[in-house]
């Protein structure tokens, strides 16, 4: 999976109610050229946001055709690892987000995200725009 991208929620939101934000515009250039990956847990994350069926449906229907990454047993054993290493130096970070990492990690991608706290994740790459 070279040079793939795992897409955080935030940059997802930030796309769906900004398109022409610069987030927004790496997003679509990554979809272009088909580096942009999703993993269920986002996709969860966006589709209990929607406050319409249609927008639950839009939502649905963007994912689709995306590259979709399943967690195995070695996501969930990362993700309980990177928590367990980072809460021993004081540092806690949401579940979902560590399944995030864990999966990037697992895979070799780098994550675009919004939220800072995914640069506390030692080995994890972050996609910069």
């Amino acid at each position: 999976m070279k040079n793939k991208v795992l897409v955080d929620t935030s940059i997802w939101i930030e796309f769906f109610n900004r398109p022409e934000s610069k987030a927004g515009e790496h997003l679509e250039k990554l979809i272009k050229k088909g580096d942009a990956c999703v993993a269920g847990v986002v996709l969860t994350e966006l589709l209990q946001g929607a406050r319409l069926e249609k927008e639950f449906n839009a939502i649905l229907e963007s994912f689709i055709a995306l590259p979709f990454l399943d967690t195995t047993t070695d996501t969930w054993i990362m993700a309980g690892r990177i928590s367990f290493s980072l809460r021993r130096k004081g540092v806690t970070i949401p579940t979902t987000d560590l399944i995030i990492a864990g999966l990037a990690i697992e895979n070799d991608l780098s994550v675009f995200t919004m939220d800072p706290h995914f640069e506390k994740i030692p080995d994890l790459m972050l996609f910069t725009i």
